[in-house]
């Protein structure tokens, strides 16, 4: 056991001393998470995107197989899906070939492919145990980000020791740090060949996990935090609330108040010794609802009986569906402004026995521009792309609004 941790020291502190981070120019990004089964029901292609408005693409998700490496989730969404111009005998078509026409049109256009998510966290306490694990998951990782012309790889462990619906081990938030120490160290060898640098991010959490990483020993590997700064609060309590304030509103009746905004989240990792130009801010392109709730209010901080009918899923409305509902009605769906909390709600008393959606809309969305600015952060991420609403030039697009105050301003 002295041996394996002394090991796993060396390849810790082999890997600082020969990346040293190396950042290049720092530039403003704004990064689109594009969600796999998008080409489904939702008929969000990669051809779809607004690629002249983004810097990065993070394509979500791959997984880790049971041998510990990464590996395809839905081939045929990736790999087989056939698109106008594609021949029936092409070993590669699907949206990892559009993936890769989209940079040739816009060469300035980065793509990542992000690892787990929510419901492929699992394997990740595994990979990252011991040096061995996590030398076999690194080089099958970067093995798969150039084998399909990536451009990086974020990573999207939900959550280090757990907190999500994975599983995990005290050691966790060790073996994290050590985790991308290996996988810098395989891209830099990666690098000396193609003489290419290579992008590494991670999707981390906003709340109570943070405590669960070495936020400053791990930014010694990574290029940025996207910061998931959202779902704060849902439809999973029994109280309406914001998704992603961005300061505390001190009505709030939820214990975690003090903890559960954007400002507070975004301190903790600056004074955890992070770099401002290392925090991408998470903006959520969704809604959160709740129905059955008391009209006291507009509905804000109010009981709740239970989620509202969502796009896809119960209680979770796509950001399009949330314009076209109060362009529909504007006067049943009330719109309100938490001052305090620098976020905006709407209410309908009139449908499910009183509705209330947690949303950004620009007003908010511009609020986060003038924090993101005033912080010095790297710009923005958001979850995601087919949640915005189709005509990215509109004055209501979420994404032309991040554009505009980050990479046109």
């Amino acid at each position: 056991m002295l041996c394996i941790k002394i090991l796993s020291s060396l390849i810790f502190l082999f890997c600082a001393s020969a990346s040293l981070y190396a950042v290049d120019a720092v530039e403003p990004v704004v990064v689109g998470y594009f969600a796999e089964w998008g080409v489904y029901d939702r008929n969000y292609q990669v051809s779809d995107i607004p690629a002249e408005k983004l810097t990065h693409i993070n394509y979500a998700f791959a997984q880790i197989n049971s041998n510990g490496e990464v590996t395809i989730f839905d081939s045929y969404a990736a790999l087989d899906k056939k698109y106008p111009g594609d021949s029936w005998d092409e070993s590669l078509t699907g949206s990892f070939k559009q993936l890769q026409l989209l940079k040739k049109k816009h060469p300035h256009l980065k793509t990542l492919i992000a690892i787990g998510g929510w419901t492929l966290s699992d394997p990740f306490t595994d990979v990252a145990l011991t040096p061995e694990s996590r030398v076999k998951f690194a080089l099958s990782a970067v093995n798969f980000m150039n084998k399909y012309g990536f451009d990086g790889i974020d990573i999207d462990w939900e959550y280090p020791i757990g907190g999500g619906i994975a599983k995990g081990r005290p050691e966790d938030k060790e073996n994290f740090t050590l985790l991308m120490a290996e996988l810098r160290h395989q891209m830099n060898q990666l690098q000396k060949s193609t003489q290419k640098k290579y992008l590494l991010t991670v999707a981390s959490p906003a709340g109570s996990q943070m405590k669960h990483y070495e936020l400053a020993a791990a930014a010694e590997f990574i290029d940025w935090y996207n910061v998931m700064a959202y779902d704060f609060h849902g439809a999973w309590e029994k109280t309406s609330n914001h998704q992603a304030p961005l300061y505390q509103n001190f009505l709030d009746p939820s214990p975690l108040a003090p903890i559960y905004n954007v400002s507070y989240a975004i301190n903790s990792y600056l004074q955890a010794g992070v770099s401002s130009y290392q925090l991408v801010l998470g903006i959520p392109i969704y809604s959160r609802g709740w129905a059955g709730v008391n009209v006291d209010n507009f509905g804000l901080f109010q009981a709740a009986a239970k989620s509202s009918r969502g796009t896809w899923e119960d209680g979770v409305l796509d950001y399009k569906d949330i314009i076209q509902k109060i362009k529909s009605n504007p006067d049943q769906y009330i719109v309100s402004w938490d001052e305090d909390a620098k976020v905006s709600w709407i209410f309908n008393p009139y449908i499910e026995d009183g509705v209330f959606y947690t949303y950004e809309d620009i007003k908010t969305v511009n609020e986060k521009l003038k924090f993101i600015k005033a912080q010095k952060l790297r710009g923005a991420m958001f979850w995601e792309l087919s949640g915005d609403i189709r005509d990215s030039n509109s004055k209501d697009s979420i994404i032309n609004s991040l554009y505009n105050g980050i990479l046109k301003n």
